[in-house]
């Protein structure tokens, strides 16, 4: 990737207290998101008007549309128009925007989602917490396909993966999801902004060759591939059906596979440089937590407790949900007793960890329905069984 300094305007720089939610809007200011398109809905809209009162300062738009629906379809417009873009909704929000995440997939369409989940199914509980949505945010769009999610565990990590989700967006044009939570949306902590010139950001990688020779899709698997902007006079063509490099429907079996195959493999065939974890004393543990946003801040509690008992246990937290950490969680499994898999849910991460333990360790997981965060002790009680 090639990085730049971060453009001063969108940098509030210094020591600040505030949420997760504002932090997401700093976090994109300070990336270099110019284009805001969304529609209130807890616990997310505290980031949109974030946004909205900083988007004069910065030179930047923020539009309240009358739905999801239309939020998502302006990011795709307001990207090709050469914006770096985003939004901010939770479960309900996010279903309506399934189906342009597809779009945005197909067409390679940089652009970046938070959603700061609470309970559901449907409307839910719209003030508490869940980590409901992981599945949700790789499966949703129909077709085979392949997004980027990053989940922060703060608000100080709500504005650092906000920038890398608008990096990786940006390289791999590709939709990042930022999967927060209602509780770390809605934590106060402090958060520090560097100076601009201490944030890398990936610019748009806008084309600059002859007009006759521009082409916005290369089928390589790989990303860093050029945009341009509508209304600069290229001609190329932009359609959620199979297409050839110019963007025109190509609708065979054998074109088929060739997108298809870039889509997935220009984000899992690059799996190695993307993902993110944390880690902390997995090497000769017998017991390893893998957790993720708040529910990894909850299970430090029971990891210091268990360590107090004298079990080897060890941390790994997932910063990068998807793509999924396959490789790492295939070398624990080989090593260690059993997994732990604390989360906000009636079991969806546990499942990638039991695919990827493959049977070669125990895999235990402590989920609960959403609502509240787990009581640390009953991770605890989970570390001591899997221990034996």
């Amino acid at each position: 990737m090639n990085f730049v300094s971060a453009d001063p305007r969108g940098v509030d720089a210094g020591p600040h207290f505030m949420d997760g939610d504002h932090a997401l809007a700093e976090g994109a200011l300070a990336a270099g998101c110019r284009f805001f398109a969304g529609y209130p809905i807890t616990p997310s809209t505290e980031a949109a008007e974030r946004f909205a009162e900083r988007a004069p300062e910065v030179g930047a738009l923020f539009i309240q549309m009358e739905d999801e629906l239309a939020s998502i379809a302006a990011l795709i417009g307001a990207a090709w128009g050469g914006k770096k873009v985003m939004t901010v909704t939770c479960g309900p929000g996010f279903s309506l925007m399934v189906e342009n995440i597809g779009l945005a997939v197909m067409t390679e369409t940089p652009l970046v989602i938070a959603n700061v989940q609470r309970g559901g199914p449907s409307t839910g509980l719209p003030t508490l917490t869940a980590q409901q949505d992981m599945m949700q945010a790789k499966w949703g769009p129909h077709g085979d396909n392949a997004i980027i999610a990053l989940s922060p565990d703060s608000p100080q990590e709500c504005f650092d993966l906000a920038i890398e989700a608008f990096n990786l967006s940006e390289f791999y044009r590709v939709p990042v999801i930022i999967l927060t939570d209602e509780t770390v949306g809605h934590m106060h902590e402090k958060v520090v902004i560097p100076p601009a010139d201490q944030i890398q950001v990936v610019p748009r990688n806008n084309y600059s060759g002859p007009k006759e020779d521009f082409r916005p899709y290369k089928f390589d698997g790989q990303g860093g591939h050029p945009m341009t902007q509508a209304g600069d006079g290229y001609n190329f063509h932009i359609t959620g059906l199979v297409h050839d490099e110019r963007g025109y429907p190509v609708m065979t079996p054998e074109q088929g596979k060739t997108v298809v195959t870039h889509l997935m493999e220009k984000i899992n065939g690059n799996a190695d440089k993307i993902v993110r974890l944390a880690e902390d004393q997995v090497d000769g543990a017998d017991v390893v937590v893998v957790s993720y946003g708040i529910t990894s801040r909850i299970a430090v509690k029971a990891i210091q407790d268990a360590r107090n008992e004298g079990i080897k246990v060890g941390s790994l937290r997932l910063i990068t949900i998807w793509p999924f950490c396959e490789t790492r969680i295939r070398e624990l499994a080989g090593k260690v007793k059993a997994i732990v898999v604390p989360e906000i849910n009636y079991g969806q991460m546990v499942l990638e960890v039991e695919r990827c333990a493959a049977g070669k360790c125990e895999v235990i997981s402590v989920n609960h329905c959403g609502g509240a965060v787990h009581d640390p002790e009953v991770i605890l009680d989970a570390i001591r069984k899997a221990s034996k």
